[in-house]
Parts: structure tokens; sequence; C-alpha cells
């Protein structure tokens, strides 16, 4: 699995506005949701299932990252987005530190399988220090893309 199979482009934000956990989750379910990923009349549900997820445990793991996802209904396939904080987020995240990174993923109840590739993969790309080094200083939507491009082409070694 690569980026390009689920992160729809038009949907990463090389600056979030949000501040605070849930607004960072309620933005990048917008932009999803702006950029064709999600039904509009299913937006509510699927942000309300994203929320629920967290409860069940932060999906900050640390590092300055967190990888917020669902499965739900109205999805017919796999979505993602990045997004990224230059000031930082307080995220309950495991090592009680800021986030500056951000995947989140939706996708369909009956794919579970393809949910968890996606994740490995996310996880097993930002486990490289120099990725996540040029992702943080990313300025554009633009250099965060070509930035997931050379992660699926292998150019940071992973």
């Amino acid at each position: 699995m690569k980026f390009a199979d689920f992160i729809l482009p038009q949907a990463v934000r090389a600056e979030v506005k949000a501040t605070d956990k849930l607004d960072v989750i309620r933005e990048m379910a917008e932009s999803l949701r702006d950029a064709g990923g999600i039904k509009n009349d299913e937006f509510e549900g699927i942000f309300k299932a994203i929320v629920k997820r967290e409860e069940l445990g932060s999906t900050g793991i640390g590092r300055g990252i967190a990888v917020p996802h669902t499965k739900h209904v109205s999805v017919e396939k796999l979505v993602g987005t990045v997004a990224v904080s230059h000031e930082g987020v307080d995220f309950d995240s495991l090592d009680r530190e800021k986030v500056y990174l951000f995947f989140l993923i939706v996708s369909p109840l009956d794919h579970p399988s393809e949910h968890l590739r996606a994740l490995e993969h996310i996880t097993r790309q930002l486990k490289d220090d120099v990725f996540c080094k040029f992702l943080k200083q990313a300025k554009t939507q633009d250099d965060i893309l070509t930035l997931l491009k050379e992660a699926d082409d292998n150019v940071f070694g992973r």
C-alpha cells in the first residue's frame, strides 16, 4: 500500500487552523468532505465516529504524531488526509507532547484489512526521522504531496 492509494491530494493541509484536538479532527474531516472523500450528509456521523474512537484511547502516538481514524458504513473506499501544525496541538498524546503531524483515515466497515494496512503504512513511514522532519517543515500542500510521493518511492530508505 502507498499513500497515493488513499490520501486525497485536495484534502491535504499544510497548516491547520485548529488549536485543539476536536477542532483538528473536525478540520481534517471537513477537508475530506470538501475534497469529495466523504458525503456531506454523512459528515457529522463520521466526525462523531472519529471522536468516539479517540475516547477509547488517544491516537496521538508520540513523537509529535497523531493518526485519528475510524471505519464508517457510509464510505465506499479508504480515504485519508494529512495535516501539519507548525505550532503543535495538545492531542492527549501518549508522551504528553504536542502533535505536529496528523494523518486521518476513514475506511469502509467491510474492509478491515485495508484499514489495518493503511495504518501500518503510515506507522512504518513515520518511524523515519528524516521523513518526519521534512514533513514538519513543509509549508505548502505541494511540499507535503512531494514528500508523500517520495515516501511511496522509498526515497527515505524504508
